[in-house]
């Protein structure tokens, strides 16, 4: 019997957790697209910190060479690869997919190129987004 009267609490609790988180909408991938297209254009304009504006300070980036947490370690990895405008290059993201995670999250996949001219390199990302007082940033980058 104690079952039973559980489950009376149980059944609506879990309703009330569904029904009110917020769905994912087409305003929310709108509003990821934009932050990458301001990472691109800071990037191309030599703004590391500008590009860093997409990440949560709690972020952990994963790539061949190994873990960073916290935005400050990736940004350092970033000025250390990228010291200057040529080795910067010029940065296009191609996104492939958006694709909702909850209402607070996403993940996006998709492909990266730096034009530089000495070479070009490129590779691909999935990246989670979180939705935190309004604002989407990256939560976890997974590039290579």
């Amino acid at each position: 019997m104690a079952f039973l009267s559980g489950m009376r609490f149980l059944i609506p609790t879990l309703f009330c957790l569904v029904a009110c988180t917020p769905a994912f909408s087409p305003a929310d991938e709108e509003a990821i697209r934009a932050v990458m297209h301001e990472q691109e254009s800071a990037w191309n304009e030599g703004d590391i910190p500008g590009f860093m504006a997409g990440y949560w300070e709690d972020v952990v980036f994963i790539s061949p060479k190994g873990l960073t947490h916290g935005s400050d370690g990736v940004q350092a990895n970033y000025e250390r690869s990228y010291p200057d405008g040529s080795a910067m290059g010029r940065l296009t993201f191609g996104v492939h997919e958006v694709t909702a995670a909850g209402g607070r999250h996403a993940w996006v996949s998709g492909t990266w190129s730096l034009l530089r001219s000495a070479d070009t390199l490129s590779g691909g990302f999935s990246l989670l987004w979180e939705q935190r007082a309004g604002s989407w940033r990256i939560v976890r980058d997974h590039s290579y």
